[in-house]
């Protein structure tokens, strides 16, 4: 990747509002829970993209596509698993 030195993240006032769209009209959130849950996304996409990026070099492709990052889905899903406290089935 020739940019992985450029720093990524998500505004933290967009972040919030799609947090807030999926709860209750009453439920609040603090902003450290939005800075948490944005910053758990950030690490997550950024895994999605090493893992598409390996996948792609398997195939000795030049560029990073679609198909790359629908072959890793599973895997992601085993991530996600993981990370609520279920047993992830699918590796790396």
């Amino acid at each position: 990747m020739a940019d992985a030195g450029i720093k990524v993240g998500f505004k933290r006032e967009t972040f919030a509002k799609l947090l807030t769209r999926s709860f209750r009209e009453k439920t609040k959130v603090s902003s450290d829970a939005v800075l948490l849950t944005a910053e758990m996304l950030k690490v997550f996409v950024e895994e999605a993209a090493r893992r598409a990026v390996k996948q792609a070099d398997s195939e000795d492709a030049d560029t990073v596509g679609i198909e790359h990052f629908e072959k890793i889905l599973p895997q992601l899903k085993g991530v996600i698993a993981a990370g609520s406290g279920a047993v992830a089935t699918e590796g790396p």
